[in-house]
């Protein structure tokens, strides 16, 4: 039978899990912007004052900017080989368009790796954080489309063809 060499840069030449080995890398400044959609029903819309929900647990978007941004920065913590990062700036914002809730997260770091996981890490948690604190307005809250909008600085750059 052989061995089985992946492709993928997180399974060794055993294909056993490994994190990738980045000390021979370049530090160079990395940057990535992620984008999460929480579709609000009726009754969570009919709970918005201008630009924010106040729900019984606090102000919903103000406390989902700061679960993301603390999401972000903790990355490595929940995603298995992600590399610890310093981030340098971590900024999450939310706006309301129409019955969606649209959650960016532009993340930045000067380093061997790039920094799309904490983006997207940022992205959904500031989500989940959106629906916990309205769930009590509704269960008919949904997190739909997360991705990655953009990356700079490694290898190669990616910007999705929004």
């Amino acid at each position: 039978m052989g061995v089985k060499v992946s492709k993928l840069s997180h399974i060794d030449d055993h294909n056993r899990p490994n994190m990738v080995d980045v000390s021979n890398k370049t530090a160079t400044l990395r940057e990535a912007h992620a984008r999460s959609v929480v579709n609000l029903p009726d009754a969570v819309l009919a709970a918005l004052d201008g630009d924010e929900i106040d729900s019984k647990k606090g102000p919903v978007f103000a406390t989902a900017i700061i679960a993301g941004v603390m999401a972000a920065k903790k990355t490595h913590e929940l995603i298995p080989f992600c590399h610890p990062l310093g981030l340098e700036t971590c900024n999450v914002s939310i706006a309301v368009n129409g019955d969606r809730a649209v959650i960016d997260c532009h993340c930045k770091v000067t380093h061997k790796t790039g920094v799309e996981m904490e983006a997207l890490t940022g992205a959904s948690v500031a989500a989940l954080t959106v629906y916990d604190m309205c769930k009590a307005l509704s269960h008919d809250i949904v997190i739909g489309d997360t991705r990655l909008i953009m990356k700079t600085g490694g290898k190669e750059d990616f910007r999705s063809g929004e």
